[in-house]
């Protein structure tokens, strides 16, 4: 027997069921995936205009433990990493945008996890049917193969010629099937890696915009631009009422 022989009737023994419940498993794990994949970027949910407009009230404010705080506050990956600045920020500018860029490569980390799996599963479950798809087709040529052989007697021939058709047919519709299965298999996976790609690059656009307000606030510390400015506000407040003191005291 030579190998392609061999090769044959290891595919006509074990036919194309196994292909299936190979990609129904797959389904499965990634269906899993996904829907951890949802609860885990739902959770990260925040209003991030209003957090950014926060901090930046904090920072002009010179109140760093409060930016501390709401950022502690806050379960978005945006807030994660600018806390990192946040514990870096007395050391400088450039030392909180290290910290920052550390923080943001775990963050990335953590939302494409798992994706990889189904970006795989996506561009490979249709090859995994075709593969089902060729074994079905060589059990259809199989089952002719044995309807020739067995032409020669009378009334064995009537018989496989009654049987050998439904064979045929029978390994014909495994085949599709493995085909279609690995397509339903693999077009879920593959919109939903790329709706989770999506919103990975959303949150680490979000991130870096995030980021940019600490250290916008740090750059000015360090040029000596930030305490002038929030002192400057602190006195027009009381400005604004000198003229009704003026006018007091004139009628006194």
């Amino acid at each position: 027997m030579n190998l392609v022989e061999w090769l044959q009737r290891l595919m006509t023994n074990f036919g194309a069921g196994w292909v299936m419940w190979l990609l129904i498993v797959l389904s499965v794990v990634s269906v899993a995936i996904m829907l951890e994949r949802a609860w885990f970027y739902y959770s990260l949910r925040d209003d991030l205009a209003g957090l950014a407009t926060k901090l930046r009230e904090r920072l002009r404010d010179d109140d760093m433990e409060g930016a501390t705080q709401l950022m502690a506050k806050s379960p978005s990956a945006e807030a994660a990493v600018v806390s990192a600045g946040l514990l870096e920020a007395d050391r400088g500018a450039k030392s909180a945008d290290e910290a920052m860029k550390g923080a943001a490569a775990l963050q990335r980390m953590k939302l494409e996890r798992r994706l990889a799996f189904l970006g795989t599963l996506g561009n490979n479950a249709p090859f995994i049917g075709l593969f089902g798809t060729v074994i079905g087709v060589v059990n259809a040529f199989e089952a002719l193969g044995r309807q020739d052989a067995t032409a020669a007697a009378a009334t064995a021939a009537n018989a496989a010629s009654a049987m050998a058709p439904q064979e045929v047919m029978y390994a014909i519709a495994e085949a599709l099937v493995a085909t279609a299965v690995g397509l339903a298999v693999a077009i879920p996976a593959v919109a939903m890696y790329n709706v989770f790609q999506r919103q990975a690059k959303s949150v680490l656009a979000n991130t870096e915009a995030l980021s940019r307000v600490l250290l916008a606030h740090l750059v000015a510390v360090e040029a000596g631009t930030a305490a002038p400015l929030a002192q400057a506000g602190r006195r027009r407040a009381p400005a604004a009422s000198t003229p009704d003191a003026e006018d007091d005291e004139s009628e006194d």
